[in-house]
């Protein structure tokens, strides 16, 4: 048993770094994630890590500081937040080129214009095809969970990509709740010491990299990106064996949520998941049969797992607290193509909520699971999308 807590979302994460140690740490503060940031700096100050702590104007200066940090061969964090993991997106795909495990924490918040500070998912989904793994977190524990998980799927030598971990600013980054800390040690000797690949400050090997390719090898180079990529899910459940072991927490590519026997469903990200859960429950009472599935691992996407545990159902609801104007959804859109080459597949929808900080209250959910129970009777859809929650 680990040590019990309360505890914020930022706390538990900066609790993670300073428990994992890591060689280099390059940040810019940006609310919601300053608080995180700067109580890992205070533990550098007060010794509790030798973490190299890099002063950057910028976050587009602090991913480039990572990314020199990690291709000399050191073990790399950051964190951000909305405007400044837009800032840094040119060096986002310059990391996971290179294949540099550096793992960031998002605190996921809202894109200007117009200016909002609170969560939504509009940073990390807009990120979605640079290359990073995606781990999100419904909760405080999970933040904690995945951020220590993290280093060791980015870090697997079949691997070596940087991987996000995302928690909702403000709702999951400010609130306390309760936490479980694992033991110094133990995470310690779960994330293993730090093996460089190819490291550029190796002086007994001396080496270049030319960082220039035509088109005669970028398109080879990008799909071998991508196979590397379909490696990932298999490290994903593997590391979160290891981890069963010293927590005696479950993870995997998704949660599942008294889906096995449903009949309509809701397939949501993060903080939200808790509420409509609860709402699954009281359908149950009811004598409905409602479930839910909450992904984990959102890059690479596990098509067939999510096709597979979704398959039974007569209606979805898949809900995106992020819009992509002109289209749907985009975890709809990841739904609806996981679910596109079966023959028999659940009457699909999809709902934005949430956009700006806005609440995700319990009536929303139960709005959305009783025009399920009428999806599945008629077999008829009002519309495709549709924004709930928001003034008319």
């Amino acid at each position: 048993m680990g040590k019990i807590v309360a505890a914020t979302g930022n706390e538990a994460v900066a609790e993670a770094l300073r428990q994992i140690n890591p060689d280099v740490c390059a940040a810019y503060p940006i609310t919601p994630q300053t608080d995180m940031m700067q109580r890992f700096a205070s533990f550098v100050s007060d010794g509790k890590v030798d973490t190299e702590i890099m002063l950057v104007e910028s976050e587009h200066s602090a991913m480039s500081a990572c990314i020199g940090a990690s291709a000399g061969g050191g073990r790399v964090a950051t964190a951000t937040s909305g405007p400044g993991l837009a800032l840094m997106w040119e060096m986002l795909y310059v990391a996971s080129g290179m294949r540099l495990p550096i793992v960031m924490p998002v605190v996921n918040r809202s894109l200007s214009a117009p200016l909002n500070i609170h969560g939504d998912h509009s940073d990390a989904m807009g990120a979605r095809d640079s290359g990073w793994i995606q781990l999100w977190s419904e909760n405080a524990q999970e933040s904690y969970d995945n951020t220590i998980q993290a280093f060791r799927i980015g870090e697997h030598m079949d691997i070596r990509l940087p991987v996000m971990v995302c928690l909702d600013g403000f709702i999951i980054s400010h609130s306390i709740e309760r936490m479980e800390y694992l033991d110094d040690n133990v995470v310690k000797a779960f994330v293993r010491e730090y093996k460089s690949l190819n490291p550029l400050l190796d002086v007994e090997n001396p080496k270049s990299i030319g960082p220039l390719i035509l088109p005669d090898l970028y398109h080879e180079y990008k799909r071998a990106q991508h196979e590397v990529m379909t490696k990932v899910k298999d490290v994903v459940l593997d590391v979160a064996e290891d981890f069963k072991k010293i927590s005696g927490r479950s993870y995997g590519l998704f949660e599942t949520y008294r889906l096995d026997d449903a009949e309509i469903a809701i397939v949501i990200l993060n903080s939200a998941a808790g509420t409509a859960k609860d709402i699954v429950d009281e359908f149950r009472e009811k004598g409905i049969k409602a479930g839910l599935l909450k992904p984990r691992l959102f890059r690479p996407f596990p098509y067939e797992e999510v096709a597979q545990a979704l398959k039974h159902l007569k209606s979805v609801c898949v809900m995106d607290r992020a819009d992509s104007f002109g289209g749907y959804g985009p975890l709809f859109m990841e739904v609806a193509s996981a679910l596109y080459p079966l023959k028999d597949r659940p009457i699909i929808i999809n709902k934005i909520y949430g956009l700006g900080g806005r609440d995700f209250m319990p009536q929303h959910a139960e709005i959305v699971l009783d025009e399920l129970v009428e999806i599945a009777k008629t077999g008829k859809i009002k519309l495709v999308k549709e924004y709930i929650g928001v003034r008319e």
